[in-house]
């Protein structure tokens, strides 16, 4: 992984500010510690961090062709570099590196926009023809490498990340509403839209193409699904689970080789337990496993702790486990942590977890980690997939009652205004809905006035990324998990969770189970591979036992994640929480009514830990606190005694270098 940034002028050949575009790769040293670099000509600027997996000392970017007219800088891994690089060179290109951003250049040379066809991997690209003076900025198709743009006084500005733009100083700081009225919906941002006004997201598998004043954004990768009874079956179910093993085999082998070490975090479950085995046939070894651990405080349990699980598969392997032990302050102090990384407002625990897991890792000397994440997109790993598969068994003898009755029993109980799917969903409900409409019914009590007002006649449903006519086609199951593939797992899954959490630390985090050719071969089966009866990721299974010990092939999936009630709103809460939820603060963001969140506060204390109000305003209340401390961070900094977002100045040798690239 790297951190790139640049500027395009849309309407003339101004030279961009030396010193703006070096302030701005400042903002993401973390990000690529190893090295800078800087491109500007008349009307175009790019900067580069690099974070050197590959090729270390011949890797620098920006990378050009031979005539030096197509410029390139890449965050991410192109994982069948070799393969490409070879086939360039027999097309003719000098190609002089063994770093896989170089190939970008020739790629493009070769074929134009349709390079994507041959670009397998995790990236955001930015790539500048001098030619015909083009820009195309694009990110994979899982959406795994973040890119971010914004539009100020002509120019176009890109980054890897919002604090990026921020450190332009050319851009007004301010909320975009509607992203927290997505957080409540659906506990993150769209594909497209940043927590900023007017800083916004190129989509998984998007590319913008810039010529001539002119832009042009399409989808150059699509998730594919086969319709409804033409999904792939097998008299003989083990030729799936041979193909399935080959793809994972063939996934995780071009995911450790680098020239830097490469490790991989480890929970108690089936994914990474799987991963961890295939990795360690790929390398000869077990590679470095990490985990976390949750510790007891008193009658306070941060979390559900896999740790020993963890520790029976590495032992199981031969790997060796560092665990990183967490009490409920030390997650609060890395939720904290988690929004400066984040540029965010995050309600997902795990997510600071692992920011803890991979400063751990960098500090054990790695620059990338294997993870599980993707499994439960490819083959139905959610809670949720097996309560909609139970209650579409039982609808089919009540005509559609047991799930009216379900639903007519949960929401009163959590309260809150309906919120009806609309939109894409509206007529192919999926499993998600039914988890984020409770949540979403606690926004018309949390709302204030102001917020309720600037935000009246907007719909979240209406900005969800897919496609009606693609959902219809599909099996239920299959309908949800290409759902969540555009929802869940880009939103939060790989920008908080992933990419954040692991770039903070100069980590890489790399997804086998993001691969193309097995996301692809997964949506080519059928849904009873995926969830067989109520058993979860089931072809996963047959694979896990064969490279596993059969108590971890069969373990059930925990939801990672530390309690709420513990960390934000127990008696070892940071007493930043309550000067986050004080009338003052929140009479200053404007967000949230100080009154309606005071009540909730108090049912909070009096209700049940496992009641269904009180596991939804938990969680409700998290938003609000995660909202309030992303303001501070970033925009008020008067709200609480955390440390407020700074702008890194960059060093008089960075932009030294980038003057030099005029």
């Amino acid at each position: 992984m790297c951190g790139i940034v640049g500027a395009l002028d849309l309407h003339g050949r101004r030279l961009f500010s030396a010193q703006t575009l070096a302030r701005m790769a400042a903002a993401l040293e973390h990000r690529g510690p190893d090295g800078e670099g800087y491109y500007r000509a008349p009307g175009v600027a790019m900067g580069a961090r690099r974070l050197a997996l590959v090729d270390p000392e011949h890797g620098a970017q920006p990378v050009r062709n031979e005539r030096g007219d197509v410029i390139a800088c890449c965050n991410g891994e192109l994982f069948e570099r070799r393969a490409l690089r070879e086939s360039l060179i027999a097309r003719g290109h000098a190609v002089r590196s063994r770093c896989d951003t170089e190939l970008w250049p020739h790629l493009w040379e070769a074929h134009g926009e349709s390079m994507f066809d041959h670009a397998r991997g995790q990236f955001a690209l930015c790539l500048w023809d001098a030619r015909d003076r083009t820009l195309v900025l694009a990110r994979d198709r899982a959406g795994i490498c973040p890119l971010y743009v914004a539009e100020v006084d002509q120019w176009l500005l890109w980054a890897s990340e919002p604090k990026a733009l921020l450190a332009s100083q050319m851009l007004p700081i301010a909320v975009d509403p509607r992203a927290i009225d997505h957080l409540f919906a659906f506990f993150s941002a769209p594909a497209r839209r940043s927590f900023f006004e007017g800083i916004t997201a190129i989509a998984p598998g998007e590319s913008l193409v810039v010529r001539d004043g002119s832009r042009v954004v399409r989808r150059h990768s699509e998730l594919e699904f086969a319709p409804a009874g033409r999904e792939r079956r097998e008299t003989d179910p083990s030729v799936l689970v041979d193909e399935l093993e080959a793809l994972l085999a063939r996934s995780v082998a071009r995911r450790v080789d680098a020239d830097a070490p490469v490790a991989a975090y480890l929970s108690g479950g089936v994914d990474s337990s799987t991963v961890l085995a295939l990795a360690t046939r790929a390398l000869g070894r077990a590679p470095d496993t990490f985990t976390v651990g949750f510790d007891k405080v008193g009658s306070d349990k941060t979390g559900t702790d896999e740790s020993a699980l963890a520790a029976q598969t590495a032992r199981a392997m031969g790997s060796k486990l560092t665990v990183v032990r967490m009490a409920p302050r030390d997650v609060a102090d890395a939720f904290e942590a988690l929004h400066l990384a984040a540029d965010a407002p995050v309600i997902d625990t795990s997510a600071a977890c692992l920011l803890r897991l991979a400063h751990r890792a960098s500090a054990h000397g790695f620059k990338a980690v294997l993870t599980g994440e993707g499994a439960d997109e490819a083959l139905a790993g959610y809670l949720w997939f097996r309560v909609e598969k139970s209650l579409a068994a039982l609808d089919r003898w009540g005509a559609g009652l047991p799930s009216k009755l379900a639903r007519g029993l949960v929401f009163p109980l959590v309260g809150g205004e309906a919120s009806a799917p609309s939109g894409p969903l509206a007529a192919a409900r999926t499993a998600q809905c039914d988890v984020y409409e409770p949540f979403a019914r606690a926004r018309a009590d949390l709302y204030s006035r102001e917020l309720r007002a600037t935000l009246a006649g907007h719909d979240p449903w209406s900005e969800i990324d897919v496609d009606p006519a693609r959902l219809r086609a599909l099996h239920p199951l299959n309908r949800s998990l290409y759902t969540e593939y555009r929802l869940m797992l880009p939103g939060l899954l790989l920008q908080a969770k992933g990419d954040r959490a692991a770039m903070r630390s100069g980590i890489e985090a790399r997804y086998p189970f993001l691969d193309e050719e097995v996301v692809d071969f997964c949506g080519s089966i059928a849904p009873e591979y995926k969830l067989k009866g109520l058993t979860e990721k089931w072809l996963l299974r047959q694979v896990a036992k064969r490279h596993l010990p059969a108590t971890v092939a069969a373990r059930r999936k925990t939801m990672f994640r530390a309690s709420l009630s513990s960390v934000l709103f127990g008696p070892q809460r940071p007493a930043w929480v309550d000067q986050l939820l004080s009338p003052r603060s929140l009479r200053e963001t404007g967000l949230f009514d100080p009154v309606h969140v005071e009540r909730e506060r108090r049912w909070q204390e009096k209700l049940p830990l496992r009641t269904p109000r009180r596991i939804v305003m938990d969680g409700a209340l998290t938003a609000v606190v995660a909202c309030q401390l992303w303001h501070h961070l970033f925009i008020s900094r008067t709200l609480c005694d955390a440390k407020a977002s700074e702008v890194r100045a960059p060093s008089a040798e960075s932009v030294a270098r980038a003057e030099q690239r005029a």
